[in-house]
């Protein structure tokens, strides 16, 4: 299945996305903050297949670090969790990047079956 860096600063949503990621046959890193994200991108750069990120984080958001996330490695798949419906993304990110967007609440069985898709379009 697909290496995923998981960026969401909420502790219990991260830590149910995260087993439930697991549980499908994914390897997950956890991270709770787009400083985190980053750090884990630039330390294993080309490491994951995709970043799964909140949108609204403190400090560097979900937007900057799939932004980011898209200079270091061109090739990450780049999906968004958000609570809010109406989210503008495509100003951080290139014209060619599609991005998937799950807005909260979401049934797990959907996480999963959107990670699939994302990966089977690789």
């Amino acid at each position: 299945m697909a290496k995923i860096l998981l960026a969401e600063d909420d502790d219990s949503m991260r830590d149910f996305l995260a087993k439930a990621l697991t549980r499908a046959g994914h390897e997950v890193e956890s991270v709770a903050d787009g400083e985190e994200g980053l750090d884990a991108l630039g330390s294993e750069a080309g490491a994951f297949e995709l970043l799964l990120t909140d949108i609204v984080m403190p400090g560097v958001d979900g937007i900057e670090l799939a932004r980011r996330a898209a200079e270091i490695d061109p090739g990450l798949k780049i999906m968004f969790i958000t609570g809010f419906a109406a989210v503008a993304l495509n100003a951080g990110l290139s014209a060619r990047r599609e991005a998937k967007v799950l807005s909260k609440p979401f049934h797990l069985r959907d996480l999963v079956d959107e990670v699939a898709r994302a990966m089977e379009a690789a």
